[in-house]
């Protein structure tokens, strides 16, 4: 997993992964979950994975749009 920036240093992610329709997420707290286009949208997982790369507003928009849209946990 690649280190989340968090530019605003004020996060609860801390590494991400991400392939086509799907993301990884692991939180500061360990917990690492799965989010694909069929549980949360396509739509969201896009604009997690160009949240993911700026390093910005991931975590608040997992809490407001997807967050239990994911597949699994890891």
């Amino acid at each position: 997993m690649k280190r989340y920036a968090d530019v605003d240093n004020d996060s609860g992610v801390f590494a991400y992964e991400y392939g086509p329709g799907w993301i990884h997420v692991q939180f500061d707290t360990g917990a690492a979950y799965e989010y694909t286009d069929a549980s949360a949208g396509a739509h969201h997982i896009r604009e997690m994975q160009r949240r993911a790369d700026a390093g910005d507003g991931l975590n608040a928009y997992i809490m407001k749009h997807a967050r239990k849209g994911y597949s699994r946990k890891l």
